[in-house]
């Protein structure tokens, strides 16, 4: 295979403690994503907040492109020490795919240096996400906008820094809008931060959601660029005087 090595990484705590989510999702949502990118051509592996180091060895963060991230109940579990490693990652060149409630991961709030707060209402209510920055690789193959049938509501303003590029702005049918796929860089690290996938719907089966998750790898994947390095430079380019 010659696309992005991924890690999908998930709680994996709903699923085993809802019933309805365990219906939808009997292995995993991160088993959902995970088979979609295979069928796109890339190599995955998936971890779990219950595994030693959650699954995000050192070993395992090496040999990753794209980290994906879903979490909801327990972001307070995930160890700073794991934090600190991926912050690095990101910042050395691997990218980053956050998911729907991951807006509070620790990671994505020290990316962003805000509170990543937001409105928010479960209601199964329709979401429109409208494409905004229609040639961006993110928004390849997907028309002007698509409709998620019953979705949680997120709403502004959304505590984060103005996005690098916005690509999805989402409008719900109880009236709020909201940013829902946001481009940033990090260091030689790409982060998209895309709304959709409450656990209780069927979200990650929608193949316009699945579009959106095999374009947001691709984008995000380490690139090869220049090796940056810091310091004193003692000796210029150029002559000086």
């Amino acid at each position: 295979m010659d696309g992005p090595r991924v890690t999908v990484w998930n709680e994996f705590r709903h699923e085993k403690t809802h019933a309805e989510v365990t219906k939808l999702y009997p292995d995993g949502m991160h088993q959902v994503i995970a088979k979609v990118l295979r069928e796109a051509g890339m190599t995955v592996r998936t971890a779990t907040l219950d595994e030693p180091q959650h699954g995000l060895t050192d070993e395992v963060l090496a040999q990753t492109d794209v980290l994906i991230w879903w979490g909801h109940m327990a972001h307070g579990e995930v160890k700073d020490e794991v934090v600190d490693k991926v912050y690095q990652r990101v910042l050395d060149g691997m990218g980053l795919v956050v998911l729907h409630s991951a807006h509070f991961s620790k990671i994505f709030r020290k990316l962003m240096g805000t509170s990543c707060d937001l409105k928010w209402r479960e209601a199964a209510e329709k979401e429109r996400i409208w494409v905004v920055e229609p040639g961006h690789p993110i928004a390849d193959g997907l028309g002007e906008y698509f409709e998620i049938p019953h979705a949680e509501m997120y709403g502004e303003r959304f505590d984060i820094p103005a996005p690098d590029t916005l690509v999805f702005v989402s409008w719900f049918q109880g009236g709020e809008v909201f940013r829902s796929g946001c481009c940033y860089n990090r260091g030689k690290g790409k982060v998209f931060y895309f709304r959709p996938g409450h656990e209780t719907y069927p979200i990650y089966y929608q193949p316009e959601v699945q579009r959106v998750l095999v374009n947001a790898a691709r984008w995000a994947a380490a690139g090869s660029g220049p090796q940056v390095t810091f310091g004193q430079r003692p000796n210029p380019l150029e002559k000086i005087g």
